[in-house]
C-alpha cells in the first residue's frame, strides 16, 4: 500500500490545528512558533505532492479510495488533477506568510482593562481553514467534498467575530458590533448556499445512485447516465449557487467587503486568496463535469453576472475611503475575471481563469499583508489618515506599490498573463463580453494608482512622520511574494505546464473546441 500523501497533507495542519489549540495558555509564543512549524511542514508535503504530480500522466493522481458510509454510496475519496495540484501549492504557500504576518495578533491588548485574547485558538483555527481548503480540493467524492465545503465556514466565523481588527474609527464596542455582523453575515450567506448545494447533492444521488465524482463524469461521458434536461439544469443551478456565494460573484458579494474589513489582514488573505478559490475552483471540478449541457445552458447568463462583478466591484473600489474595503471590491471585480475565464468555454479562458486563481492569491495577499503593515503602525484604515509615506518608510511603500501594481496587472507581474488569457479567450467566443471586460482594467489602474498617491506620496502628515518602515518578520513576509510575483509573470511555463492537461479535458468534457479563426493567413 502507498504512502497516503493526499490524506498527511490535509491530516497534518488538521493535527497541528488540535496541538496548537492544547498548548497552555501561558506558552503563547511556543504555540505561534508551533503552527509556523505545522505549516512549513504541510508547505513541503504540499511541495512533494507537486513533484509527484505528472501532468502528461492520468487525470487524477495520487489517488486514494476507501469504504465510508457504504448503505449511502459514500467514500472516501481523493485525487488531485493540474488546477487542484496548483491550488493546494497556493494554500500550502500562503499558510506560513499568513501565520507570520499574524504573530501578534492575537496577543492581549488593553481596553481599559487587560483583556486576554486566545492567541492559540487564532493559530489553531487558520490551521484548521488551511486541512479543511486543501481536502476540499483533493475530495473527488461529491459528499466528502460537500462537508469540508460547509465545515471551513465554522473556524471563519471565529475568525472574522472573534479576532477583528484593532485599527477601527469607532469605539471597542461598536467595533465589536460590526465584527459580529460581519462574522453573522459571512455565516448566513454561506449557509443558505450549502443549504441550497445540500439539496443538489442529494438530487445528484438520487439520479446517479452514487457520490462519486469519476464514476458519474465517465457515466456522463459514455452515455450509461443520462438525465433530463430539466433534472441536469437544476442540479446545476443547486451547485452554482452555493459556489458563485464563495467565490463570491455579484449579487451574490455583499458579506465580503464587510468580512474582510471587520477581520485582521492575515484573515482578510485568508479569505480571499484561499478560501474563496473554493468555489471557483469547484466550478470547473464539478459544475463543467457533472453537468456539462446545463453549464453550456446557463454560459449567458454567468457571463453577463461576470461581466457586472468585473464593473462594479472595481467601480465601487474607485469609490472606497478604507484600505481594506477597497482591496476587498477589487477582489469581487478580479473574481469576475476568473467565473468569465472557466465560462467562457476556450483553453485560453479556463487557462488564465486557473492561472488568475494562483496569481490573484499572491498579489492580494502582498498588497493587503503589506496593508496591514502599514495599518497597525497608524491604527487606521481610512485612506485620508495617511500621507507622504513613502518619505519615511520607503521600502513599505516600495513593496505596497509592487503589490498594487500586481493587482491592476502590470506587464511583467504575474497576474497580467493570467488577465491576458482570460481576455484573448473570452473575445474568441464572446467578443462584446471582452471588450465591455476591459473596462475592469482601466478602472483597476485608477484605484491603485489613486491609492498609492493618497497614502505614500505629498506633504507628510505628523501622524505618520516617525512612521518606522518594515522590519525583518514583515520584510520574510512580503520579499518572497514579490519575488514569485516578478518570476510567475516573466515565465509562467512551469504553472501553465500542469493546468493546461486539466482543462483540455474540462474543455472536452463540455464538448468545446476553441474557435477558429475566421480570418484565414495569407499563403
Amino acid at each position: 500500500m502507498s504512502f497516503p500523501l493526499l490524506t498527511a497533507t490535509a491530516a497534518l495542519p488538521a493535527l497541528g490545528a488540535i496541538a496548537t489549540a492544547a498548548v497552555p495558555a501561558a506558552k503563547r509564543t511556543a504555540a505561534k512558533w508551533l503552527a509556523l512549524i505545522v505549516s512549513l511542514a504541510t508547505l513541503a508535503l504540499a511541495v512533494t505532492v507537486l513533484v509527484r504530480f505528472d501532468p502528461g500522466g492520468d487525470r487524477y493522481q495520487l489517488t486514494e479510495s476507501h469504504s465510508w458510509i457504504a448503505d449511502f454510496g459514500v467514500r472516501y475519496e481523493l485525487g488531485v488533477d493540474g488546477i487542484a495540484v496548483a491550488l493546494i501549492a497556493l494554500t500550502a504557500l500562503l499558510i506560513p506568510f499568513i501565520i507570520l504576518a499574524g504573530w501578534h495578533d492575537a496577543d492581549p491588548l488593553e481596553t481599559g482593562n487587560k483583556r486576554w485574547r486566545p492567541t492559540q485558538g487564532f493559530f489553531a483555527l487558520i490551521l484548521a481553514v488551511e486541512a479543511m481548503v486543501i481536502i476540499s480540493f483533493e475530495a473527488t467524492d461529491v459528499f466528502l467534498f460537500y462537508i469540508f465545503f460547509e465545515a471551513m465556514l465554522i473556524p471563519m466565523y471565529f475568525l472574522i467575530g472573534g479576532f477583528g481588527d484593532r485599527a477601527h474609527e469607532h469605539g471597542e464596542e461598536t467595533a465589536a458590533t460590526q465584527r459580529s455582523y460581519a462574522a453573522v453575515k459571512f455565516l448566513l450567506y454561506n449557509l443558505v448556499g450549502g443549504l441550497i448545494m445540500l439539496a443538489a447533492v442529494i438530487g445528484l444521488y438520487v439520479v446517479a445512485g452514487n457520490f462519486s465524482l469519476t464514476e458519474i463524469a465517465e457515466a456522463r461521458a459514455n452515455g450509461s447516465l443520462d438525465m433530463a434536461t430539466s433534472t441536469e439544469r437544476w442540479l446545476f443551478l443547486g451547485f452554482f449557487f452555493a459556489f458563485a456565494v464563495k467565490a463570491p460573484l455579484w449579487p451574490l458579494h455583499t458579506w465580503l467587503p464587510n468580512a474582510m474589513g471587520e477581520a485582521t489582514a492575515p484573515v482578510a488573505v485568508l479569505i480571499t486568496a484561499v478560501v474563496d478559490k473554493v468555489g471557483t475552483f469547484a466550478m470547473l471540478r464539478f459544475c463543467l463535469q457533472l453537468f456539462p449541457e446545463a453549464s453550456t445552458w446557463a454560459t449567458p447568463v454567468v457571463l453577463v453576472l461576470a461581466l457586472v462583478s468585473i464593473i462594479y466591484g472595481a467601480l465601487l473600489a474607485v469609490g472606497q475611503r478604507d484600505i481594506k474595503r477597497l482591496v476587498a471590491y477589487a477582489s469581487i471585480s478580479h473574481f469576475g475575471f476568473i467565473i468569465m475565464g472557466i465560462f467562457a468555454m476556450t483553453s485560453q479562458g479556463q487557462s488564465g481563469a486557473t492561472l488568475y486563481m494562483v496569481n490573484h492569491g499572491i498579489s492580494t495577499a502582498a498588497l493587503m499583508l503589506v496593508a496591514g503593515f502599514l495599518i497597525s503602525r497608524r491604527g487606521s484604515r481610512l485612506i485620508a489618515d495617511y500621507g507622504g509615506v513613502q518619505k519615511v518608510a520607503p521600502v513599505l511603500a516600495g513593496t505596497f506599490l509592487i503589490g498594487g501594481l500586481a493587482t491592476l496587472s502590470l506587464p511583467g507581474l504575474a497576474p497580467f498573463v493570467s488577465e491576458f488569457l482570460v481576455l484573448v479567450g473570452t473575445f474568441a467566443r464572446y467578443p462584446v463580453i471582452g471588450i465591455i471586460a476591459t473596462v475592469g482594467i482601466v478602472l483597476a489602474a485608477l484605484y491603485v494608482l489613486v491609492l498609492y498617491q493618497r497614502t505614500m506620496t505629498g506633504p507628510v502628515k505628523a501622524e505618520v512622520a516617525k512612521m518606522p518602515d518594515l522590519r525583518v518578520r514583515e520584510l520574510v513576509v512580503v520579499a518572497p511574494l514579490i519575488v514569485l510575483l516578478v518570476f510567475l509573470g516573466v515565465y509562467p511555463k512551469p504553472l501553465t505546464d500542469i493546468v493546461n492537461p486539466a482543462v483540455e479535458q474540462t474543455m472536452s468534457d463540455v464538448q468545446k473546441k476553441d474557435p477558429q479563426p475566421e480570418v484565414e493567413a495569407a499563403k
